[in-house]
């Protein structure tokens, strides 16, 4: 089959026609996906340096979630822990009662008191779990902090929970003897300062696991709005980009036919 001849004003009008019109579909293409960079082919080095930022991003983000569960057990044990102090004070002072009644019915009552405070402060211990994990009931919880590994926070839990929690004991003889009682108000005391010190532990490793939380959230937008600077498109530009080249393009259009009518001119000699 024979080639078809055109001529070179023709064929230059057409080329830029063509040119014209892929413009246009690129343009049209950054338009609906709002970016510039849809695939290596657009531009390599932007294209997958944006994906490495984006792969981090969803790495971190996955981070995010064991952080919040983590955040979430820490309060959990620290909310039990502010409950069972309270419990102590309450404790604290059925003994102080007891020091000063001064009969053994009255001490007797206040004895059986403070067994079931106890009793709620082992119960409640075995209550301030979170998703399965309780810090109070002996678990320890182990929180990475980084997509590598390397950074964690590691909770030590504590046994609030069983039948003499916080080594404090039940009421001995029904706390017929000052002995007793003082024993008692002793091991109270002693409670406290552990639950004070537990309370600080769980605040410290709270702190650290919150402040690197937001740092992550930080890391995450950091991560993103790079990725995005390389492949986003700028719609307002492309927009003014897609009017200009629809203008040319009409304008590649009339500049054709304009080419076309000196071939015209030779057929009309054979008319």
């Amino acid at each position: 089959m024979s080639s078809i001849v055109l001529s070179a004003g023709v064929r230059s009008n057409l080329l830029q026609l063509q040119q014209t019109s892929n413009l246009i579909n690129t343009t049209q293409t950054n338009l609906a996906t709002g970016k510039k960079v849809n695939s290596a082919l657009d531009n390599a080095i932007s294209f997958f340096t944006a994906q490495g930022l984006d792969n981090r991003a969803n790495e971190l983000s996955g981070l995010l979630d064991t952080m919040s569960n983590g955040i979430s057990t820490i309060q959990a044990a620290n909310n039990g822990i502010t409950s069972i102090t309270k419990l102590v004070q309450s404790a604290q002072a059925l003994v102080s009662q007891a020091q000063q009644a001064g009969n053994a019915t009255t001490q007797a009552s206040l004895a059986a008191q403070f067994n079931a405070l106890l009793t709620q402060i082992s119960q409640l211990a075995g209550d301030s779990g979170f998703n399965g994990v309780n810090l109070l009931g002996g678990s320890s919880l182990t929180i990475n902090l980084d997509e590598s590994g390397t950074s964690s926070v590691t909770v030590t839990g504590v046994t609030y929970t069983g039948n003499t929690p916080l080594s404090i004991a039940t009421a001995t003889n029904n706390w017929a003897a000052a002995s007793d009682i003082s024993a008692a108000s002793t091991a109270l005391s002693t409670a406290l300062t552990t639950l004070q010190t537990e309370s600080q532990t769980l605040s410290a490793n709270l702190s650290t696991v919150q402040i690197r939380q937001d740092f992550t959230n930080s890391m995450i937008n950091t991560l993103q709005t790079g990725s995005d600077n390389l492949t986003l498109a700028d719609s307002n530009q492309e927009g003014a980009d897609l009017l200009a080249l629809q203008t040319r393009q009409q304008l590649s259009t009339t500049a054709l036919s304009l080419a076309s009518q000196s071939d015209q001119n030779v057929l009309r000699l054979f008319q």
